[in-house]
């Protein structure tokens, strides 16, 4: 079985999406996609510096446009579906919006459209309660737990293989840094806001009205749910579990366990991967992983899904476990 996994916010970098553009057909593609963001994605893709599309309003459209536009590029490059290629899909946090596309929740410009009411609700939160977040890595789980709960902060992103993501005012997270969970590192992170936590309130309460007229569809591929990895299967219920997270913990931690438990053998990141199959290479072990990062990484891609099509073909009557 193969896990197509989106990332989600902090996977940026600057001019990511320059050597996508050089593919046929990408171009116009990025430009339906920008025009459903408002957002100028072209520009913030080629051309903005770092500090630029840290920007949440910008960093959350510009992650899945960028997982978007590389899935469709290894489906033309495969002449496939995404049924044809996939037997799971889930993203982190903002990825999760990504994932709902290729489940056929949402379409591509729908998917891109929503994220954008998301970044900047969000945005506009974060700059109500001045707040950050910070890595926790390493250390025994319910220390940590302790810990961050001590400083007056939450569990925001709860990622497994010994991390947890921190979230909070930015005097709590001075106060975890300052004293960090026995054996583990505190390393504060980059980010405009406690995402996934109380302190997004305003934003979880508007997009939710948002997300409850949102158009879409049940979802053709199984859509893990950052909530708790439950399968969703309803679409309704996708979106307003989407909805939720803005306030609540992403389980990332429950995603995995779940791929693991639905047999899967191979994850596929789409851009901007890297974290997802890190995260993976600790948790998942055994299961084959592959990023895309940049075009040169659909040959790999294409390869793996080639890999996985084959194994489902295969019967017990061959002496090998079929994926199925």
């Amino acid at each position: 079985m193969l896990a197509i996994l989106a990332p989600g916010q902090g996977a940026q970098t600057p001019a990511m999406l320059a050597p996508w553009l050089e593919l046929p057909g990408v171009a116009d593609q990025l430009g339906e996609l920008a025009e459903a963001a408002g957002v100028d994605l072209l520009a913030h893709g080629t051309v903005s510096d770092a500090d630029t599309i840290r920007d949440t309003a910008i960093a959350q459209p510009l992650i899945v446009a960028a997982s978007l536009l590389s899935f469709r590029q290894l489906l033309a490059r495969l002449d496939a579906t995404a049924t044809d290629v996939a037997d799971v899909a889930a993203g982190h946090s903002v990825g999760e919006l990504a994932a709902a596309a290729v489940a056929g929740v949402l379409t591509d410009a729908s998917a891109v459209a929503l994220v954008g009411e998301r970044a900047r609700l969000m945005a506009s939160a974060a700059a109500e309660n001045p707040s950050g977040m910070a890595a926790v890595l390493g250390g025994d789980p319910d220390e940590v737990a302790a810990a961050i709960e001590a400083a007056g902060a939450w569990p925001a992103n709860v990622n497994g293989g010994g991390q947890v993501v921190a979230a909070g005012t930015h005097e709590a997270i001075a106060a975890l840094v300052a004293a960090p969970p026995a054996k583990a590192r505190v390393v504060p992170l980059q980010v405009a806001g406690a995402f996934h936590t109380p302190l997004m309130a305003s934003a979880g309460t508007a997009f939710a009205a948002v997300a409850a007229s949102w158009e879409a569809t049940d979802p053709v591929l199984p859509l893990l749910s950052n909530a708790d990895g439950e399968v969703v299967t309803d679409r309704h219920d996708a979106l307003a579990r989407i909805a939720r997270q803005i306030t609540s913990p992403v389980r990332w931690d429950l995603c995995q366990a779940t791929l693991a438990e639905r047999g899967v053998t191979a994850v596929l990141e789409l851009a901007p991967g890297g974290v997802l199959t890190g995260l993976a290479r600790r948790t998942l072990p055994d299961v084959a992983r592959v990023a895309i990062k940049s075009p040169d990484d659909l040959g790999a891609a294409a390869e793996l899904v080639a890999e996985h099509a084959l194994s489902r073909t295969e019967t017990p009557q061959t002496g090998r476990k079929g994926d199925a």
